[in-house]
């Protein structure tokens, strides 16, 4: 491996020539604590910047194996050297001089959610960490000078600083890790208790504003209603008293602007865990939840939606329906046979993202529209069967309808913010009422076995040097944190709403892609099951292909994969 010396005599060298002489550059240099690894160079000071790595060996980075050896522990500790190596990085980005890009150094940015990233990778103690550098010029002449500075006096800080343990401030680094180890321990003790989510007391909910996910300040802190109270003994923080959601059905009601919708938006983010000073590190709820809605227009391919919308007048068969431009009810079935066979035992929803005649049809309704003549039957009248006979809980925002009152096991009502367990209220108004049907005939839980179309897994590109025509993989492009394409392939996840990183949108994208290369003509179940493996196996990078593992890609749930998929 080449040295440091060498790096800076090569970079001298070069000074001043034309910008593509630092494709020279690219390759492994060892500076004595860490290698440095230049993988990729930029075309000219105006594109995106270079990306590069450094790896410190698990000696030299000094983290106890305690610290790596649980999936869960190396997670939080990659969170948190991403963080802490990014603060030091943002201290010295653009401190180089020069045109375009040149002297960025710079992370991505991670979220408030604490997921498994390529940017930082912890293996056997040994930290990898993914970063992009502007390489500096003036217009495009080589400004090695500045380079020099940013790979010999900035860099060796952010390591120093940022990756290792002995520099690391003191109690922080055991601090993540004993969060990461409650969280997780939060997480085995509510299927013990039956739970589907827990709320602890002081949790701050509400978020910045619309496009902060930051907790806003001075909002009410959330504290549980007595009858819903639970105590947990963690094994760090001791005993944290919260609500206990158990399973089974419950609804949240109360007035408009009353923190309804955020405490179903802090359930349905508490499938991740969260960084300390979130606010909701203790919002904890079942890893299967998903958030449920309607999607107009959404595409929909061989669903079996036969539980909840039967004997349509053209006569197609709904058991394995598709559509390219479904309804807000039918979209909404859909979405629940998905997250069925997506292995969801939690469903999320809010009456005011659902398609109203899927929900509930009112007595009224009923009388002068036949059911013989309605193809939907209402969601009302599957929730108990769903609970009761596949065990699948649900937890429903109501703001309006009330005849979900009679299916309920709890109705949690949110006044200004504040937790009030109604249930004993909301049954005696029920009393003398006559209660809507609750139950359809014909229960049965939605079948699987699609298969998903990945043709086209390369484009014919045509050779204009050697004549003919050649064949390429196809190109991954990433739009925002909702949208990607494969090729010329275009997926819209704007509704798939517990993303919640890009990078999770650029794994998907890269995992269509080599589903197409390495899984066509298989059921969506199995792709999911392969890719699902191969990353627990090899790592997030192997779905990416190439030979570098590119920054900027994270984890996303069975549950998102699944959802990619059934859109794609």
């Amino acid at each position: 491996m080449r040295t440091s010396e060498e790096l800076r005599s090569s970079l001298r060298s070069i000074d001043r020539r034309s910008y593509p002489a630092y494709k020279s550059l690219a390759g492994s240099w060892s500076f004595g604590r860490y290698v440095l690894n230049i993988e990729h160079v930029q075309g000219d000071p105006f594109a995106a910047p270079s990306q590069l790595s450094v790896t410190v060996d698990g000696r030299t980075a000094g983290f106890p194996a305690a610290f790596w050896e649980a999936r869960w522990d190396r997670t939080a500790l990659e969170d948190y050297l991403l963080r802490r190596f990014g603060r030091q990085a943002g201290r010295f980005s653009h401190q180089a001089k020069g045109s375009g890009k040149s002297g960025v150094l710079a992370v991505t940015v991670p979220g408030q959610e604490v997921v498994e990233r390529t940017d930082c990778e912890v293996r056997g103690g040994a930290v990898t960490l993914r970063f992009e550098a502007g390489f500096p010029a003036d217009g495009r002449t080589i400004n090695a000078r500045e380079l020099e500075k940013i790979l010999f006096d900035f860099l060796p800080v952010c390591v120093e600083q940022g990756l290792l343990y002995a520099t690391a401030p003191k109690g922080e680094p055991e601090r993540v890790i004993e969060l990461a180890e409650d969280r997780r321990f939060v997480r085995e003790e509510l299927e013990r208790l039956g739970l589907a989510a827990f709320v602890a007391d002081g949790a701050v909910l509400p978020r910045e504003s619309g496009v902060s996910d930051r907790p806003m300040r001075d909002a009410v802190p959330f504290q549980s209603p007595e009858s819903m109270a639970v105590t947990l003994n963690l094994p760090h923080r001791g005993a944290v008293r919260g609500m206990g959601i158990r399973r089974g059905i419950t609804l949240i009601a109360g007035g408009g602007y009353h923190g309804k919708s955020t405490l179903l938006k802090a359930l349905e983010r508490g499938v991740y865990d969260h960084v300390a000073g979130d606010g909701r590190e203790f919002v904890i709820t079942d890893s299967t939840a998903v958030k449920i809605r309607a999607e107009d227009g959404r595409k929909v391919t061989d669903t079996d939606i036969s539980l909840f919308i039967n004997r349509l007048p053209s006569g197609r068969d709904t058991s394995r329906f598709s559509t390219l431009d479904a309804s807000g009810s039918t979209s909404q079935a859909a979405n629940i046979s998905e997250a069925l066979e997506a292995g969801s035992k939690v469903l999320l929803m809010d009456e005011d993202t659902s398609a109203t005649n899927f929900m509930v049809r009112d007595e009224l309704m009923q009388s002068v529209i036949a059911r013989g003549q309605e193809p939907i039957t209402p969601f009302l009248e599957r929730a108990l069967d769903l609970w009761q006979k596949a065990g699948v809980s649900l937890i429903l925002v109501v703001g309006s309808c009330g005849a979900y009152f009679y299916t309920a096991d709890c109705v949690i009502q949110m006044d200004a913010y504040h937790a009030k367990d109604i249930t004993s209220e909301a049954k005696a108004a029920l009393e003398g009422r006559t209660a809507p049907t609750l139950s359809a005939p014909g229960f049965h839980l939605p079948v699987c076995g699609r298969t998903v179309d990945l043709s086209g897994s390369t484009q014919t590109r045509r050779n204009y040097r050697g004549g003919g025509t050649r064949q390429e993989r196809l190109k991954v492009r990433r739009f925002g944190k909702t949208a990607f394409s494969v090729g010329e392939r275009e997926l819209d996840l704007r509704y798939v709403e517990q993303l919640v990183d890009g990078g999770q949108t650029q794994a998907l994208a890269y995992m269509v892609r080599y589903a197409q290369e390495n899984l066509a003509g298989q059921r969506v179940d199995a792709v999911v099951a392969a890719l699902t493996r191969l990353i627990a196996e090899r790592g997030l990078g192997a779905v990416c292909g190439g030979g570098n593992v590119p920054a900027g890609v994270a984890v996303p749930r069975v549950q998102e994969i699944f959802a990619c998929f059934n859109r794609y």
